[in-house]
């Protein structure tokens, strides 16, 4: 039993320590009950005393007023009048003797046994200090008052008796009043004090209560949010309205959490950002070096070709019909070298942000009929049928020379990839205002694990490179630049038939 009640009371004391509201309540509470407490024991230890000193002080302050009025008094009347109104006043009996030891001056109350009583007090006193000539002298002499409290007892009481001399009609006033028993309004006092001890303690701790909860609420609240903060979790906001110090430190909190989060987020797009452009950066390292080992692929077989055919010329070893053969072919080796050349600073300027749209007003439909123009040979030899399936007169706000250069890209592609005997479709299809503009040609489909990648620099899906048409492999990745910075959306995708390229263009 004896530990369980130690373990309670340290946990008690823990909690107190730990929990701020647990000290304000039992500080607060501590603190007015001392004070309450206090003021009982000074109470009952000073009470009676202070009680005594004040009467013994009133009497002899009102004693000298009155001397000093009766000293003013014209006549006999008006120091009976004196005499009554001091007595109503004071609830006290007031005596005048001559020098000579005689009464002078009194007046009957109600109650004349009472009086009487009073009187012979008095005269007790006077008797005691006649006795005593040099108290009585000395308080005639210096002018001094004398105030005591009586061993005599009027029906239980004892009485605070003054005497003061006045020099002027060489007399002594006294005056003499109960002294009511302080012992029984002090016990009463105290009984009363016990009741209210008890009611002042309910309310201390009511009341201390609430004030801690006023106050430690809030720094609760405060702690919580701060702790949050510490965890880099802004979410928690302090919703304190008190126009106070603790109002303007929740408010200077919630403005420490906004700029926090605000500087941590920044910090996380910033790293995100990094992140991004470090993976970019890889890219392009790994885009240069496919792209370095691509051109030196693609520039590697025509020029081990013009040197061969050089060779042949600078020898000799050609017959004599062959040499203009030899010619031809460096020739086209050369162009086509010079074509790929264009292709790469083509493709080098889109990328880099440098080349500028030259935008113009025209009609779609016009121009890919232009561009079909230039691959009818190629398209008569292997006998393919070309079908259109356009809108007339789709006018667009672009460049036409990068438009054209999309519209060559995807046709040469379909060449490339259709059978002899097969076919290409074009066509342009209304959506409001937009237009789908789709090369379609019969063929193989594009295998799936490729069909995302042939944006790409130098990515064919013919592995064996095939050279017909002068394909290079860079001819869709200039296509996916003008495209993207048109702001055209573009694709394609596997059909019944074959493959489709496809982009929407916003009509103008």
């Amino acid at each position: 039993m004896k530990i369980k009640s130690i373990f309670w009371r340290n946990r008690f004391i823990l909690k107190v320590r730990k929990n701020i509201t647990w000290k304000l309540f039992v500080i607060t509470s501590l603190v007015f009950i001392i004070f309450i407490s206090s003021t009982l024991i000074f109470q009952s230890l000073f009470f009676g005393k202070f009680y005594i000193n004040r009467k013994e002080r009133n009497l002899q302050d009102e004693t000298q007023k009155f001397n000093m009025a009766y000293n003013k008094a014209k006549d006999e009347n008006e120091v009976i009048d004196l005499i009554r109104r001091f007595e109503e006043d004071n609830n006290a009996k007031l005596v005048i003797m001559d020098k000579s030891g005689k009464i002078k001056f009194i007046t009957k109350l109600n109650s004349e046994n009472y009086d009487a009583v009073r009187i012979k007090i008095i005269n007790d006193i006077i008797i005691r200090w006649t006795e005593d000539s040099d108290l009585f002298n000395e308080m005639k002499k210096y002018n001094r008052s004398i105030t005591v409290i009586t061993d005599r007892q009027i029906n239980g009481t004892k009485n605070i008796l003054t005497a003061i001399p006045n020099n002027k009609k060489e007399e002594i006033i006294f005056a003499v009043t109960s002294l009511q028993p302080v012992d029984e309004a002090s016990s009463v006092i105290k009984e009363f004090y016990f009741y209210f001890y008890i009611g002042a303690v309910v309310l201390i701790l009511i009341l201390s209560l609430i004030y801690t909860n006023m106050v430690s609420k809030p720094l609760v609240k405060l702690n919580d949010t701060a702790k949050k903060m510490a965890s880099l979790d802004f979410s928690e906001k302090c919703n304190i309205k008190n126009e106070d110090e603790i109002g303007n430190l929740a408010n200077t909190l919630n403005f420490l959490s906004r700029n926090l989060d605000k500087a941590l987020t920044s910090l996380k797009t910033a790293n995100i950002k990094l992140e991004k452009d470090i993976e970019r950066e890889r890219k392009i390292e790994k885009v240069r070096k496919e792209f370095v080992a691509s051109i030196s692929h693609e520039l590697k077989t025509p020029i081990n070709l013009i040197e061969g055919y050089a060779e042949g010329l600078k020898d000799n070893i050609f017959k004599a019909n062959e040499k203009d053969y030899y010619i031809d072919i460096i020739i086209d080796e050369s162009n086509k070298m010079a074509n790929l050349v264009a292709d790469m600073l083509n493709l080098s300027h889109l990328e880099s942000g440098v080349l500028k749209l030259d935008r113009e007003e025209f009609f779609i439909d016009e121009l890919i009929s232009s561009v079909c123009k230039k691959f009818l040979k190629v398209v008569k030899d292997k006998n393919i049928t070309v079908d259109f399936n356009m809108m007339k007169q789709v006018k667009v706000n672009a460049d036409w020379n990068r438009i054209e250069q999309v519209i060559d890209n995807f046709t040469t592609n379909a060449i490339k990839n259709t059978e002899k005997g097969g076919n290409i479709s074009f066509s342009i299809i209304d959506i409001g205002n937009r237009a789908i503009v789709s090369v379609e040609n019969t063929g193989n489909n594009i295998p799936d694990e490729d069909i995302n990648k042939i944006w790409d620099n130098f990515y064919k899906v013919d592995k064996s490179r095939n050279r017909e048409l002068g394909g290079t492999g860079i001819g869709l990745a200039i296509v996916k630049n003008i495209l993207e910075l048109h702001g055209y959306e573009y694709g394609v995708k596997n059909t019944d038939n074959g493959v489709k390229f496809y982009f929407i263009i916003v009509k103008a």
